[in-house]
């Protein structure tokens, strides 16, 4: 089993967890990422900001990103 630690960005603020998550393969943790992005993200989405970014990132024992999932509000042209 190895340990993840889950980080949500906001803009310009950022916080991981420290307490980490075990699970037995990277695919076992990008299955539970997803499922908390997924709770996450319809709450987000209706307070998201135009030009800006949101993102979940699952790190790995040494906190270094294994995956990123990222929700971008962008006015092209602009």
């Amino acid at each position: 089993m190895s340990l993840y630690y889950f980080r949500i960005s906001n803009g310009r603020f950022s916080g991981a967890a420290d307490l980490g998550s075990e699970f037995e393969s990277r695919e076992a943790a990008w299955a539970e990422m997803t499922k908390v992005c997924a709770n996450l993200v319809s709450g987000i989405s209706r307070s998201l900001k135009q030009n800006a970014e949101w993102q979940m990132e699952l790190l790995d024992e040494a906190k270094q990103p294994v995956f990123r999932i990222r929700l971008v509000a962008e006015s092209p042209g602009c």
